[in-house]
C-alpha cells in the first residue's frame, strides 16, 4: 500500500507560502507558511500533521493490541504533542485516555506500551517518544 501527499511552495522560506493536498483530498490545497509553522499564523504545518498521524496510528494500534488480549475499548483518546526545537523535530509525547471494560491497570499499561513501540508511525519517527496513559 502506498499513500501520497503533495506540497506546493511559492517564494522564499520566510515570506513565501504553500499548500498541501493529500491523496484522499481530506487536505485539499490547505495553506501553510512560515507563520503557521513557527508562529501563530493561519494554516497547518508539518509538525501538526505528524502529531495527528501519530495520535491516530497509536490509537488504532492500541485497539488492535487490546483485541489480541480479548478486550475492546469503549473509547481511546490520544493527543500527540510534537516538539520542534532549533529546526529539529525532537519528540512526540502521547497522552492517552481510554475506557476499556474488564482491564486491569497493569494490563492497560502493558498494552499501551506495546502500541507505543509498535505502531507504524512510532517506528517511522526518529525521535524520543514518551507517554502518559490513563484509564477513564
Amino acid at each position: 500500500m502506498k499513500r501520497t501527499a503533495t506540497a506546493v511552495w511559492n517564494g522564499s522560506g520566510k515570506e513565501g507560502n504553500g499548500n498541501l493536498t493529500t491523496q484522499s483530498t481530506v487536505l485539499n490545497k490547505n495553506q501553510y507558511s512560515y507563520l503557521s509553522r513557527f508562529e501563530q499564523g493561519i494554516g497547518t504545518n508539518p509538525e501538526e500533521l505528524i502529531a495527528a498521524a501519530h495520535a491516530g496510528c497509536f490509537s488504532m494500534k492500541l485497539a488492535f493490541v487490546l483485541n489480541a488480549d480479548g478486550l475492546t475499548a469503549d473509547s481511546i483518546e490520544t493527543t500527540s504533542t510534537v516538539t520542534l526545537d532549533a529546526g529539529v523535530i525532537t519528540s512526540s509525547h502521547l497522552v492517552v485516555k481510554a475506557s476499556v471494560p474488564g482491564i486491569t491497570e497493569e494490563q492497560f499499561q502493558k498494552c499501551a506500551e506495546e502500541a507505543k513501540v509498535n505502531c507504524p508511525v512510532s517506528k517511522a519517527l526518529n525521535m524520543t517518544i514518551t507517554m502518559d496513559a490513563t484509564l477513564k
